[in-house]
């Protein structure tokens, strides 16, 4: 069963492919879906950030590998709302590297937790994610095809979260263990890192 939810997860990841080439200069919508796309996969916190939502959602398993990731983009979608409309939201770049230390550590250390809880944790986090993006929405870009473009990276980076998530419990649970302490642990020292603005 977790195979197909892998290659379910690739496929997704695969399909955003297409977009990518919208990318040049008339072709497709090169204003506004495009621009808030590349936003999330442009930072290396959010990247980070993204794909530990979905190996955390797929630890945490069950109802969780789809609440998890759609409560943090809901939830980036709000935040995204308050930053296109000026709205103030205190402490946005450290909650974006905080977001990054603590779901590195929440993957490495596998924390045991109910599905709301996890869903309370992301949902936090990614209302800090989502008002950077809002915030810094190019002039003259629609804000909706901003906001769209935004939360499918966000959905495709969720995606390989999971995917690699699933690709570690194929190899055995010693190995599995190892490789999401190593995973989650490498996360958490790059938000240390950027924290301290050593990357």
């Amino acid at each position: 069963m977790s195979r197909m939810f892998t290659a379910g997860f690739a496929a997704l990841a695969l399909s955003a492919v297409p977009s990518v080439a919208l990318a040049h200069t008339g072709v497709g919508d090169t204003h506004g879906f495009m621009h808030g796309f590349s936003h999330p996969i442009g930072g290396l916190d959010h990247v980070l950030a993204m794909v530990a939502v979905g190996m955390f959602a797929a630890y945490v398993g069950g109802r969780a590998l789809w609440l998890v990731p759609a409560t943090f983009v809901l939830m980036m979608a709000v935040g995204g709302a308050l930053g296109i409309a000026g709205a103030p939201v205190p402490f946005v770049e450290l909650g974006i590297v905080a977001s990054v230390i603590v779901l590195g550590l929440a993957v490495a250390l596998q924390w045991h937790v109910p599905t709301a809880a996890a869903m309370a944790l992301v949902g936090f986090f990614a209302i800090f994610h989502g008002h950077a993006h809002g915030a810094e929405i190019p002039a003259g870009v629609s804000g909706l095809e901003y906001a769209l473009g935004f939360m499918f990276a966000t959905a495709v980076l969720h995606a390989i979260g999971v995917g690699i998530g699933f690709g570690f419990s194929q190899v055995g649970a010693r190995i599995s263990r190892a490789a999401l302490q190593a995973g989650g642990g490498a996360m958490a020292l790059a938000g240390v890192a950027i924290l301290t603005g050593y990357l």
